[in-house]
């Protein structure tokens, strides 16, 4: 059956989920919108609930599992966004406790004390899993993985990504008891090139919000660590400073091999 009523309680039910984040959160599920991201969500583990199909616009083989059939104008006013593909997947969320992430010797994972701008989340994200980071940590509590805008700027980078949610002291002590380097990005004097840092040794990189950096809980707890810059700022975006410290781990462990 075709659903072409905006007051369709499944319809109801998808827009909550789209748009409102404890709702997200208290139902244990997600939406992921696009072909990629609904493709990476179930390649790696994700349990699917359901999906809704805009056959006009999707006009591939329909997913295996319970479909719901919309129609065009129901799904463009309904989907978070206008350009994904006809397809939306609904998903059980996981949680993982950071105590279950056991480290390489040589793992690098990237902590971020907390994100304001969902994009930025998706973006590191993106950059973590393209230059072979082991982990992303978010020391704040708040922080919605499973956000629609998460899921899209990660372009579904997100479901391949082991990711964990903790607090400030939790993440300082599981660092701590498993051996790893603690380099922070607090600007003084200390402050040392990314380069000169050993990325072949257990590595935590830990950047602070895009608006005040990270929190004196910080202080004196690693070994400041800069980006070198010619022109006349003082700092990067935050994904991107996230980018190009990937970058150098994946360079120093090439170099190695």
């Amino acid at each position: 059956m075709l659903i072409e009523s905006f007051q369709n309680e499944k319809i109801k039910y998808l827009t909550r989920l789209l748009t409102d984040n404890r709702f997200r959160k208290k139902s244990g599920v997600f939406a992921a919108e696009g072909r990629q991201e609904n493709e990476r969500a179930q390649k790696f583990g994700f349990e699917a609930v359901e999906f809704f199909i805009c056959e006009k616009i999707y006009q591939e083989n329909l997913p295996e599992g319970k479909v719901h059939l919309i129609s065009d104008k129901v799904y463009e006013k309904t989907a978070y966004r206008g350009s994904s593909e006809g397809i939306i997947g609904i998903y059980k969320a996981k949680e993982a406790d950071l105590s279950s992430f056991t480290p390489g010797e040589d793992a690098t994972v990237i902590v971020v004390e907390g994100v304001e701008k969902p994009g930025n989340l998706g973006a590191i994200l993106r950059s973590c899993e393209a230059f072979g980071i082991d982990a992303l940590i978010v020391s704040d509590g708040k922080t919605d993985f499973y956000n629609p805008n998460v899921i899209r700027s990660s372009v579904g980078c997100l479901f391949g990504m082991q990711v964990f949610q903790s607090d400030n002291q939790q993440t300082f002590e599981y660092l701590q008891s498993n051996s790893f380097n603690i380099y922070t990005t607090i600007m003084d004097e200390t402050a040392e090139d990314v380069s000169k840092r050993d990325f072949n040794q257990r590595s935590a990189v830990l950047f602070g919000t895009e608006h005040s950096g990270l929190s004196e809980f910080w202080i004196g707890k690693g070994r400041n660590t800069l980006i070198p810059m010619a022109g006349s700022i003082d700092s990067l975006n935050l994904s991107n400073a996230v980018a190009i410290t990937c970058y150098e781990a994946l360079r120093q462990k090439k170099n190695k091999i």
